[in-house]
């Protein structure tokens, strides 16, 4: 089965809601899973709840039949992205314009050359798909 992972900020922002909508397009596409993930920073006193993002994705975008709500704990965004995308083996990966350019600056300090969709390919053998908003 395909699985698309989206990776979302809560409360649901802007950004984040063109993200998803994106996502929610390219799951129907490829007839396709979907997982709406969201990290809990360890160092942020905020906690959101499997529950609290379920509500916030459809109060907006309706009931989603396939879809998975995950939310995860970490110190690095970009990196709890990336164990939760490596260990559900995703197909693709949709993440907003603005947050590729912090994945960007992130993979730069790993690499020279910070092409994100290549270094994701390579390492997590799935397709990134930027979201305009």
């Amino acid at each position: 089965m395909t699985l698309v992972v989206v990776p979302v900020r809560y409360p649901l922002s802007e950004h984040s809601r063109a993200t998803l909508g994106r996502a929610i397009d390219l799951a129907e596409e490829h007839d396709a899973d979907l997982t709406v993930l969201h990290v809990n920073l360890y160092q942020n006193a905020g906690r959101v709840s499997r529950t609290e993002l379920k509500r916030a994705v459809e109060n907006h975008f309706g009931r989603l039949p396939r879809a998975r709500y995950v939310v995860r704990s970490g110190f690095l965004v970009e990196e709890t992205i990336l164990d939760e995308v490596a260990g559900e083996g995703a197909d693709y990966v949709v993440i907003g314009r603005k947050q590729a350019g912090r994945w960007r600056r992130m993979i730069r300090s790993l690499v020279d050359e910070p092409d994100v969709e290549t270094f994701l390919r390579e390492k997590l053998d799935c397709s990134v798909v930027t979201a305009s908003t």
